[in-house]
């Protein structure tokens, strides 16, 4: 089927912000005596948010709500001056833009990163390119996979949700795609395993962003 508009998820599909996260996180658990994770543990870590970041990441039995509130508030005060030490686009994510914008085709983003963070990303390492939408967690739209967010930025873009493609690295947002109605392709070079995204619904799975333009060619 042709596709009119494509959202995109930002950690592990259009931007790697691993390595940052986790550094950020461990500074922060470091700070209060709890064990910190490697990077290849924190992969499982993220995408609910950044208070589930914080609640999985505790030792087991010890997240009380007023706990998790403290390290939270520390956590956005660091990750607000380290953010961007290491994370940038993942290689091809450029070339794939371009061609998205060579087509006229809306695009968005749609992330369970706060959204003070998520615009961030969006207006300082995805500068060269205009996105339809960009939107975040926040208190007035629930965490994917609920595809409340996703169904608000279709009706912003104009499109019904069938006509869209949803790009995701988690099997969150192969979920959210499902539950909106959007078609879920899963990228290979994020966060998660290939098994995480099949079993959560992805009809299609990409390797290289090129192979989402790739894609969108063959659908057209």
């Amino acid at each position: 089927m042709p596709f009119n508009a494509v959202i995109f998820d930002l950690d592990g599909t259009l931007l790697d912000t691993l390595e940052d996260i986790v550094n950020t996180l461990n500074a922060v658990l470091e700070s209060h005596r709890y064990p910190t994770h490697s990077l290849d543990e924190g992969r499982f870590l993220v995408g609910h948010g950044l208070r589930e970041l914080v609640r999985k990441a505790l030792p087991e039995n010890t997240a009380t709500e007023t706990l998790i509130d403290t390290l939270l508030a520390d956590l956005m005060d660091h990750y607000s001056r380290n953010w961007n030490r290491n994370s940038k686009p993942y290689e091809g994510i450029a070339d794939m833009l371009d061609d998205l914008d060579r087509r006229g085709m809306k695009k968005a983003i749609l992330s369970n990163k706060a959204d003070r963070f998520t615009q961030l990303c969006a207006s300082e390492l995805l500068a060269e390119w205009s996105f339809d939408a960009v939107m975040g967690h926040h208190d007035a739209i629930p965490h994917k996979p609920d595809p409340a967010g996703a169904l608000l930025i279709a009706a912003k873009l104009g499109h019904k949700p069938e006509d869209i493609l949803y790009v995701g690295d988690s099997g969150i947002d192969m979920l959210t795609a499902s539950r909106a109605g959007m078609y879920p392709l899963g990228v290979l070079w994020g966060f998660r395993p290939e098994k995480e995204l099949l079993e959560f619904g992805a009809k299609t799975l990409v390797k290289t962003p090129a192979e989402i333009t790739a894609f969108l060619e063959a659908a057209r």
